[in-house]
């Protein structure tokens, strides 16, 4: 099962976080030569602190009946604006959470058997100084290039998680790229959350893989909730919480929000997909907080948090 806990000396809507989480299983520059004219300009120096990072971009998760769980997700009130195909054969389907964020859903295939999460992608503005960074950093992405979709991208190694080292994802979205040429369209109105702002990693040393988070990546303590991680810049409102592998295995868990939860399990209600529902309050300093969080499965058993939003 999994738990996410929050220290006891955090206010109020930390212990009504942590209630509810009980209650739901799951280089430097060069000198310029002296005939500048000869040769191009040298590589600028990596910047000296990480860059911000707009948010998170999506998840990925292998399923073993894609169908299967594309149905669930547009029960959910979410549409697939479009997908990757080999020939006649889906294999990458995009599931919109808004115009910045998405679920990826890969099928099983004969070499790759393992359901659950596959990876985490962070969006940012231009990906070249956030490489440079994390390559003074002493990480090794790979280089930025073009993706299938259109936008640019790199990848790197993280801490490892179930099975095999996280693969981190950093994108940027371009012009007349599949998701830019599909700003402001399939965004139903039935949607059960409109916001990803927590992802779950599964680590098998959380301590270590909090401290690469914090050292390597540029990722900040929450200041509402320690246990939580803020994305570098910390305006996104979005954030990790890394958990022990043991809690979740190698299943994926998000938090999604929603201006209006009583209309989001209504949504769940109508589709009739099974879900829990509960309360949490805590007393401090004279203040009641109240936290309301809706529970939902996928047909893999990856977790879906509904709350309401803040």
């Amino acid at each position: 099962m999994t738990r996410f806990h929050s220290p006891r000396s955090l206010f109020p809507l930390l212990a009504a976080i942590g209630l509810l989480a009980s209650l739901f299983p799951f280089a430097t520059a060069q000198t310029a030569p002296a005939n500048p004219s000869a040769t191009a300009a040298a590589p600028s120096a990596a910047p000296a602190t990480i860059p911000p990072l707009k948010g998170i971009a999506h998840v990925a998760i292998r399923v073993k009946d894609l169908q299967a769980s594309m149905d669930f997700y547009d029960k959910l009130g979410f549409d697939q604006p479009f997908d990757m195909k080999r020939g006649d054969v889906t294999t990458q389907s995009f599931i919109k959470i808004n115009d910045r964020q998405y679920i990826e859903l890969y099928p099983v295939t004969e070499r790759d058997t393992q359901i659950g999460f596959l990876h985490l992608c962070f969006e940012g503005g231009d990906l070249n100084p956030i490489h440079d960074y994390y390559v003074a950093e002493g990480l090794t992405p790979i280089a930025v290039r073009k993706a299938g979709a259109g936008n640019m991208l790199f990848t790197l190694k993280g801490p490892q998680q179930y099975s095999e080292p996280q693969n981190i994802e950093y994108t940027e979205y371009m012009p007349g790229s599949r998701h830019s040429n599909d700003f402001g369209q399939h965004l139903g109105p039935d949607r059960v959350g409109d916001k990803m702002t927590v992802v779950a990693l599964a680590m098998q040393d959380p301590a270590a893989a909090r401290t690469f988070y914090i050292d390597k990546l540029g990722f900040k303590p929450s200041k509402a909730n320690p246990s939580r991680l803020d994305l570098p810049g910390g305006d996104s409102g979005e954030q990790v919480e890394i958990v022990p592998v043991s809690e979740l295995g190698p299943r994926s868990s998000i938090v999604l929000s929603t201006p209006d939860l009583n209309k989001s399990e209504a949504q769940l209600k109508r589709q009739q997909v099974a879900y829990k529902r509960a309360s949490a309050s805590a007393t401090a300093r004279g203040k009641t907080t109240t936290l309301d969080m809706i529970s939902v499965a996928d047909p893999d058993g990856n977790i879906i948090r509904i709350q309401q939003a803040q």
